[in-house]
């Protein structure tokens, strides 16, 4: 019998996101001088970085790249962010074989096509409420949240609670 998505939330030692349509609600602005600017969710952001300060990897693999993002993802002490990334299987592999880490014990959270075959490789694939239908299909655990609002802070609350991690981190020094 297969496991449920909260069993496999035990096995869980790295996240892997996406950024436009996960971290972001899919939406750009763009500048007069053709800048193209993003929202985060702050909470997104608090949760990564309790993810990452409790000993989670946490990894962005994105087909975008704009340094602003790396720069905000950086200040939340993420080191593993590949943007601009033609082939995130590729990546994701070569990821997984730098850190020897276990497909099966990874959480991918990806919203639309370019992170259909990726997902199809990892223990828990996850996505936002408002993914394609094609990433619903292939998900065993689909957030009761939009990408850009909470999301993310959604999938990794549930790991760190089911982990006995969550109130263990603001138990500690943290804010």
């Amino acid at each position: 019998m297969a496991k449920s998505y909260k069993e496999i939330m035990n096995d869980i030692t790295t996240f892997i996101f996406d950024v436009d349509g996960v971290l972001t609600d899919s939406s750009v602005f763009v500048t007069n001088e053709g800048e193209i600017l993003r929202t985060m969710n702050i909470r997104d952001g608090y949760a990564m970085k309790a993810a990452v300060e409790s000993g989670y990897k946490v990894c962005i693999i994105s087909g975008g790249s704009n340094e602003g993002v790396r720069v905000r993802l950086r200040n939340l002490g993420i080191t593993d962010i590949y943007l601009g990334t033609p082939d995130k299987v590729e990546t994701f592999d070569e990821y997984t074989d730098v850190y020897q880490i276990n497909p099966e014990h990874v959480l991918y959270m990806g919203d639309d096509i370019p992170d259909y075959h990726v997902m199809k490789l990892v223990g828990l694939p996850t996505c936002p409420q408002d993914s394609s239908p094609e990433i619903k299909a292939i998900c065993s655990y689909i957030s009761h949240k939009n990408g850009g609002k909470g999301a993310v802070r959604d999938v990794i609350e549930q790991v760190m609670k089911a982990q006995g991690k969550w109130m263990a981190y603001f138990d500690g020094k943290h804010d």
